[in-house]
Order: C-alpha cells, then structure tokens, then sequence
C-alpha cells in the first residue's frame, strides 16, 4: 500500500473513533457497557463505509516455475501393429514419460495420433489413416510461440495430409522414434493407381500406375489387371537394385454403361513378407454420352459444315446433314438442330411435340418466320425484309452452364433480317444483338427451359466465320469448338429442377471418409434450412440396414457413413415432411492403406529430424533421448515472478459487515429505549 493509503486509512479509524465517543460517551454521566457496545458498533459501521471508499490494494509478489512443454506422441494407426511394433510403441514413451528428473525439467503431456490428433488415453493402433501433418499443425496450436522438443513415436508412414517433413514450425525440435524393423526385406508393392472416376462408353481411357520394389537383386514381374475373372491386360516389368520404381500407363476399353471393377496385380516367384500390397482395387463409372444429332437444313450452306465438324470434334458426337424431307422419324436422335425453319419443317415440328427432343433453331435471311412463330412459344418474331448485320454483346450474367468470353465482340456479324425479336417466356440470354454502336433488346443467342425441354436459338446466319475469327486470332478452334460443345451438353441433358439433390460417389475405399451430401429446396427453389432428411443403408448381401440423420452444414446437409465394410450398398434419402426421396447405391472396396507398408519410412523421419536440428533415435536408444532431453540447455525451467494486486478486504463483505453493525446497532438501542 501506498503512504497516502495508510494515511487515509489512519484518518478513517481516528474519525470513526471520534464519531463513535461524540455520540455515546462524550458527556454522558453513565459511560455503562451497553454505550461502550453501541459505540463499538459505530466505530465498526462508519470504519467499513470508509474503507469502502478508500478501498485499500495489497501487493504481493507471487514466483512461478515455467517448464518447457515436452509433447510425446504415440502412433496409433493399424500400421504399427502390421510392423509389429505395438509393444514397444506402448511401452517406451512411459519411460520417458515416467522419468523424474524429466518431469522435474519439463511439463510432459502426452499424445496420440491416426487420422485425428487426440490425448493419448488408450492405444488400440486401430487406426485407419496416419495424419502425422495435422500432429504438426495441432502442436503449433498448443504452442504458440514456444521452443519446445517433441518425441514422435511412428513408423513414419504417412497416409493422409501434406508432407510432414516440411510441416513442422521452426522453433520444433523434432525426436523421432522409428518404430517396426528397419531391416530391408524384398517387397513389390503398387503404390499409386492414377485413373479418371468416369469414363465415355465406347471409348479409351488411361490407367497410370506407379510400382515400388524393395530389394537388392535384379528381378523380373508380372504386372497385370483384370476384370472379374478375365485378364485384359499383362506385361513384364524388370527392377533392379538401381531401378526401384516403374511408372505403368495402360489404355482399357469401355463396352459396358455402368461401374466397372478392375483389379491391379503384381507378382513374382519370390516369396513376399507382405503380399496386402501386390494387389489394389479401382473402379471406373462408364457414361453413355454418344450423341446422334440430326443438322436439318432444307438449304446449303458453309454453316453445315462448320458445325458438323465443330460438334464432332468431341467423339461422343455425332451429327447427320439431312433435308427435311429424309427425316422419317426422330427416335434415332438426341437433339434436333433445325437451320433456318420453313414449312417444309412442318412435319418434323408436329412429331416432336410427341418426341420432346430438345432443339437448336438456328434462324437467318432464309427463315420463314411466320412459320416459326406458329410452331414455338418461346420468341415473337417481328421481321421485315430488310437485311441487317448484328454483332454479339457477351452477358457475363449468364448461369446455366460456365461459358468464358471468347472475343464474342470482335467476331464478325451474323446476317439476319431486320426486326424486334420479344420473349414470350422466361429466357436467358448469352449474348445479345447490336448493331455497330447501338445495342438492342432483341437477343442473339439465347436459352429457354421448361420442365424437361430445352431449346436454343441462335438469331443470325454465317456462324461458320465465327470459327475462322477464332482459328486466326487463336491459331486454333479450340476455344469455338468447346463453345459449341457446351451448347450441345446443355441440350443433351434433360435434368429438370428438383428438391431433393443428392452428390455423393459411385465407390469408396474401406477405411476412407464415406460423405453423403444432400441439398433441399422448397418450391420457390430456396434452400430450406429446415428440412428434416434421414438416410436408410441397405448392405446388398447381408441386408442389413442402418438409418442416420443428415446434419446441416453450410447450405448442405451432411451425413458420415465411416465405418462400413467392403461390399454394395443400396441408400434413399428421403424428406420427412415432404416425403421426396432420393434412392442410389455405392461400393465400398476392400482396401486398406495402413497395411501397405513392410518398413517404417526411415529416410523421410531423418529428414524430419535434420529440418528441425533433432536427431532420429531407435527403440533401443530410449536413455539416450532422456540423457539428450536432460543435457540440452536451450530448455532450461525459467523463474517468471508477478506481482498481484487485491483489495485488502473484498468489497462485499464489507457492506454486509456495515450492514450487521448498523443493524445491531438499532436493535439494541430499541430494545434498551433509546430510540
């Protein structure tokens, strides 16, 4: 306390005291015990008010021992027990976590690991995934600011999450204990399978597979994949004591819509340790895009050409140039693009209204729009007979598929006749007309939806300069073309707007995250936050089914299947309130990546250990750690001294103590009537 706070504080107790007498013994004849009581109790009541108001602080230095964290963290992924290494991974880290005189130097906290980093409690090393990046980014959490040392117990066999070798902060110290046995044993292994999750039918599609060998002799393999029983594929790849890795790249057919299951096999007639490894399951969904495209023109004209070579250079298409009287039934065809629509189009119009094939109007100074608009509900057309040459304004508004402007604006101008074109239902438009300077309101190529039906129009003749512009100013079609494609995907698919949307994937591996994931619209189409959607799993052998809950998330709901075992299931989605539901079915394959491994990853934890100036130890260098721990200067315990201010007597109990004086005070002056 400060001089003036004890100065008050003497004040206070003589003013008190001097009240106090003033009041009950200062000229009373009487002074009996009762007056010395009630001015006792004064004294105490006016003393408390005043040290109220002078609330006194007490200073008081308190000193602290800060020791320096040292986190131990135990691998705890099924890879260790394949290593067989879960003995001394749960023995080892309690000597050094049970050493007094490392307790006495550091603050040790222990911790474990496999796809989640958690307090270690229990090890079961049951762990489906090794995540020893997100061990570095949760201590870097824990430990801001801090030079600490950290003993990692693991193989080092990382199977999730970037390269941990380079995650670690600089002011780690890293220790890492190899667990398992480091001693090279002969091993193939395919390592890594590269391949597209869909494929087009019909067509060709690579499978890149990298394939790892560990030994010291010159060997020779037979590298195959197969489909169900039949082997499509097989070859031999050599290795060698200098050429440890192969890089295989295979072309495999598709004849058949839906998933189709490979297996890749590497073999030899030297008996393995590990033979989990010689085999990885993949799967590839296989797309029936092929798209028969009828060109319908009853005139020639350079616009044929360029889009039938432009639609084809995607292989899933084909276009057919036929006059309107050739056309005998449409059933053989995805999409119609009509050119430039006369009466001779009448009986192609009057069998599509039964059809419901979608449509590519393209119109021009050939067009009979009389006809036109008869036969479509989509745009009034208003055309003279005068000719006009209209430009394209690109609107980057537009939503219904990704389209990038191209140069739209300095493509030459499409020929059409002059007119006002209106839409009569809802329409979006990707590029609009201009002439020269002057924009218009009429649109220049432009999309409808309705239900099921998609059509296209495109407001303008001589196209086929458009992918000229390009291939000057681009030296290539590509961008043209890709342009096209996409109007053409927009027209092949027939995705009508629903409320219940479900992603999820055709296959997962065992051991994976298994994510569902559900989006509910009301019938404005809005997100509704308020559904209530529940997902039944029907295993397609066993029969067995489960029923979960889908959580919200960020516009989503979300549900987690982890856990499920290798086989095929059937799933519906369904909205409780609405009752739409969703029904489909998934893989799970029969892989599991902690059982991958023969030998702990020496040479990654070393370079670990020389990024963050640690050392590598072994499980029979356990007092060496402790020893290393013990002498290393740079995490010495530091003595931190503060200073804590408090009242000298907490403010509460002082107003209850006037209180009770006051009280008493009055009571007994009552009952002796002195009031």
């Amino acid at each position: 306390m400060t001089t003036s706070t004890i100065l008050l504080l003497l004040l206070s107790v003589i003013i008190a005291a001097g009240l106090s007498f003033y009041q009950y013994l200062y000229k009373v004849k009487n002074q009996s015990k009762l007056y010395w009581f009630l001015a006792f109790l004064r004294f105490i009541s006016l003393f408390s008010i005043f040290l109220l108001l002078i609330n006194p602080i007490i200073s008081r230095k308190i000193t602290e021992i800060k020791k320096t964290p040292l986190p131990i963290v135990v691998d705890n992924s099924k890879s260790i027990s394949e290593l067989k290494a879960t003995k001394e991974a749960s023995e080892l880290y309690q000597k050094i976590a049970d050493n007094k005189a490392i307790s006495e130097k550091y603050d040790v906290q222990l911790f474990s690991f496999d796809d989640e980093f958690q307090s270690l409690e229990q090890l079961d090393f049951k762990g489906n995934q090794s995540h020893i990046d997100g061990v570095a980014k949760n201590l870097k959490q824990l430990y801001r600011n801090t030079n600490y040392p950290v003993v990692l117990f693991t193989d080092g066999n990382q199977t999730m999450g970037n390269d941990y070798v380079f995650s670690f902060q600089e002011n780690t110290t890293a220790l890492p204990v190899v667990l398992g046995d480091t001693t090279t044993v002969f091993d193939l292994k395919i390592n890594q399978i590269n391949v597209n999750k869909y494929a087009f039918l019909k067509n060709k599609f690579p499978v890149e597979v990298f394939l790892q060998y560990n030994g010291n002799q010159s060997i020779s393999t037979t590298f195959s994949i197969q489909n169900g029983n039949q082997t499509i594929h097989k070859q031999i790849v050599a290795f060698s004591k200098d050429k440890r890795a192969q890089s295989i790249s295979v072309l495999l057919n598709t004849d058949k819509v839906g998933i189709a299951k490979y297996k890749a096999v590497i073999s030899s007639n030297i008996k393995e340790k590990n033979t989990v490894n010689n085999t990885k399951n993949f799967a590839v969904e296989i797309i029936d895009q092929r798209s028969e495209i009828a060109l319908i023109s009853a005139i020639n004209h350079p616009d044929l050409g360029a889009l039938k070579r432009s639609i084809e250079t995607n292989q899933q298409r084909k276009v057919s140039i036929l006059k309107p009287e050739e056309v005998k039934s449409l059933q053989n065809y995805n999409i119609l693009i009509l050119y430039q629509p006369t009466t001779s189009f009448k009986a192609i119009f009057e069998q599509n209204k039964v059809a419901q094939i979608n449509t590519f109007i393209i119109t021009g100074t050939a067009t009979d729009f009389n006809f036109l608009n008869q036969v479509q509900n989509d745009l009034l057309f208003k055309m003279s007979a005068q000719k006009e040459d209209y430009l394209a304004t690109f609107d980057s508004n537009f939503n219904l598929f990704l389209q990038a402007n191209i140069g739209f604006e300095n493509f030459p101008p499409l020929e059409h006749k002059f007119g006002t074109i209106a839409a009569k239902s809802n329409v979006n438009t990707l590029l609009s007309a201009r002439i020269r300077n002057v924009q218009l309101q009429n649109p220049l190529l432009t999309f409808t939806e309705n239900g099921s039906k998609r059509n296209t129009y495109l407001l303008g003749e001589n196209i086929w300069k458009w992918r000229l512009e390009n291939n000057l100013n681009k030296k290539s079609f590509e961008d043209f073309d890709l342009f096209t494609d996409k109007i053409i995907q927009f027209l092949v698919t027939n995705a009508s707007k629903k409320n219940l949307n479900v992603t999820y994937e055709s296959f997962y591996n065992s051991g994976e995250s298994i994510e569902i994931t559900a989006e509910y619209f009301n019938k404005n189409y809005e997100f509704d936050d308020k559904a209530q959607l529940t997902i039944q799993v029907i295993n397609s052998k066993t029969k067995a089914s489960k029923k979960y809950d889908l959580l919200k998330a960020t516009n989503s709901y979300k549900v987690n299947l982890d856990g499920l075992e290798a086989g095929n299931y059937s799933f519906k989605v369904t909205e409780k309130q609405s009752n739409s539901s969703f029904s489909g079915s998934f893989e799970v394959l029969d892989f599991e990546i902690e059982k991958q491994f023969v030998n702990p990853d020496k040479s990654r934890l070393e370079q670990l250990a020389i990024n963050t100036n640690g050392k590598v130890y072994y499980p029979n260098q356990i007092e060496n750690i402790i020893k290393s721990l013990l002498e290393n200067e740079n995490y010495i315990p530091t003595q931190k001294e503060t200073i804590k201010k408090s009242p000298l007597i907490d403010w509460i109990w002082l107003l209850i103590l006037a209180i009770f004086a006051l009280s008493t005070e009055w009571f007994v002056r009552k009952y002796n009537g002195l009031l």
